[in-house]
């Protein structure tokens, strides 16, 4: 058998192997338009606490302890000025001069605080983030979307609901 022939046959039996490999995974791990989005950008809400431990008394202590947790997944750090994280009623917290480095984690507290490199803060007196069910959304300063986080009944339309294929 010829050089010319065996390097056919192993390019041909790669090519099936990948093909094949592309097929078998699972319908998780496939990726829909909103996944891709966060895949692209490699930021991702990865955790939320929207229920304050505690009786909520609107403190800033007890404020504070409802955040939204948004990870850069990615190696590179991303730009997050201007880049908003939003709930189903509106209110809306812009990222301002925030830089998050690579493999790093912003929490985005509700009450008043000094901002940090791990800790920002909306500076609001009023909760955020609906107990029974809301949506977080997470969005460029394009206004593209990145990626949301759902929890309780999903009461509005446009999605799934879902974050990452899950419900919190």
């Amino acid at each position: 058998m010829s050089s010319r022939s065996t390097r056919r046959i192993a390019a041909a039996t790669l090519a099936a192997g990948a093909a094949l490999g592309v097929a078998a995974l699972p319908a998780s791990a496939q990726t829909g338009p909103h996944q891709a989005a966060a895949y692209r950008s490699g930021v991702v809400i990865s955790d939320v606490q929207y229920d304050s431990p505690g009786f909520d008394d609107r403190s800033n202590y007890s404020l504070n302890r409802e955040w939204i947790d948004v990870t850069n997944t990615s190696r590179r750090s991303v730009n997050l000025d201007g880049w908003t994280l939003s709930d189903e009623d509106g209110h809306t917290y812009t990222f301002n001069h925030y830089r998050l480095d690579g493999r790093s984690t912003v929490r985005v507290h509700t009450g008043v605080g000094r901002d940090t490199y791990r800790d920002v803060y909306q500076d609001r007196r009023n909760y955020v983030w609906d107990n029974r069910s809301d949506t977080a959304t997470l969005r460029n300063d394009h206004d593209r979307f990145i990626d949301d986080a759902s929890w309780g009944r999903h009461h509005r339309g446009g999605h799934d609901g879902n974050h990452h294929g899950r419900r919190l």
